[in-house]
């Protein structure tokens, strides 16, 4: 038996993301815990119904202040000596830049990374003089930490090959790719396709999630399918790249699209589409899309690293240039114009669900990555 902490940059992922990890982890003998920097009572109760313990060591989500973030690694490294754990896996840029460090101070032995994906640091970088120097930093910060990993997991092929071409890991150091987070294929499952072509973009509101082009596609098709409706489900966020609650207003006030918020559940949401949406420009596996297709929906993504795994081109959905809001408004109209072949795709796209993203695979491939086995 080992003693395995996890530590997270948001609470809430620790349930959303990595419940059915912790679980599996449990399942082969490991006494576990999680680290996160919320006091979060409900996900604290969540964690303790499932037998893990959980910590709180506060830190600041965005910024970077030196002497907050060493102070957060110092805290790290009183919280692992304290449980005196044996394995770490970090995730998210703060968890491992700086917990990968303090596990090593508190002589954990094996240390781990989760690349779940690099955002607005490692996006479209060379449109600006701020988002080069973003990214100077966090690959400054990203190869401090990792000279401290044992193992490195990326959820695609580009962000590996994007941090070996950097050099922000040691040649030596045993990297694996898994399919994104999983899905819970016994809990989305497949329901039945309304007739008419309703689009879905569920995703924090960032202009790098693609919401402008799912706007301007929206807006486009509404002249020409007037039967199709269009719907928003996500939150604003504070990120560089997250779009003014005043631009949604105006947006809403036209009456095409319909924004929904933040929801606890959006398997309702799911049911309610036709047709998936994500024309992000970058994402590690975007867990909403495997939902989407777990529940047999036609899925439209971009051809950008994360998202271009999830779809084959024409057969379980449609892959689109990044940031073009006619290709993405015309491969919308494709599929609103045809419900033959939005269930064909939606079929495809739960069999690939079950083969290559059930959550139960994915996690097995990281326990055996970890020589966790019980």
């Amino acid at each position: 038996m080992s003693r395995i902490v996890v530590i997270a940059g948001l609470a809430e992922s620790l349930i959303r993301f990595r419940g059915d990890l912790l679980d599996a982890m449990r399942a082969n003998g490991h006494e576990v815990a999680a680290i996160a920097p919320e006091d979060d009572e409900s996900v604290r109760m969540r964690l303790a119904e499932k037998g893990i313990a959980y910590h709180v060591v506060p830190m600041a989500r965005a910024g970077l202040n030196p002497l907050a973030d060493l102070s957060y690694m110092l805290r790290l490294n009183r919280c692992l000596r304290k449980i005196r754990a044996d394995v770490v896996l970090a995730y998210t840029i703060k968890p491992v830049v700086y917990g990968l460090p303090a596990a090593r101070l508190a002589g954990v032995k094996r240390r781990y990374a989760l690349i779940t994906g690099l955002g607005y640091a490692f996006t479209d970088v060379e449109t600006s003089f701020g988002r080069r120097l973003i990214n100077r930093v966090a690959s400054g910060l990203y190869r401090f930490g990792l000279r401290f990993a044992n193992g490195l997991f990326f959820q695609n092929p580009d962000d590996r090959q994007l941090f070996k071409d950097q050099g922000l890991f040691n040649a030596n150091l045993p990297t694996w790719i898994i399919n994104g987070s999983g899905v819970d294929t016994e809990s989305y499952t497949v329901t039945p396709l309304p007739p008419q072509p309703n689009f879905l973009f569920v995703g924090r509101l960032l202009r790098d999630k693609g919401v402008f082009e799912f706007v301007e596609a929206a807006r486009a098709l509404k002249s020409t399918h007037p039967q199709a409706t269009f719907h928003l489900v996500g939150a604003a966020d504070s990120n560089p790249s997250g779009i003014n609650a005043e631009v949604v207003s105006g947006w809403e006030q036209e009456g095409f699209a319909h924004f929904h918020g933040a929801v606890s559940d959006v398997k309702p949401y799911i049911a309610a589409c036709s047709i998936f949406v994500l024309p992000s420009y970058r994402e590690g596996t975007p867990r909403s899309v495997l939902e989407a297709m777990s529940s047999g929906r036609a899925i439209i993504t971009t051809d950008a690293p994360g998202c271009r795994e999830t779809v084959q081109d024409g057969v379980n959905g449609l892959l689109v240039k990044p940031g073009d809001s006619l290709d993405l408004a015309k491969a919308m109209a494709r599929l609103a114009d045809s419900s033959e072949l939005r269930e064909q795709m939606g079929r495809t796209s739960r069999e690939l669900a079950e083969q290559k993203y059930d959550v139960h695979r994915v996690n097995a491939a990281m326990i055996d990555a970890m020589e966790l086995r019980g």
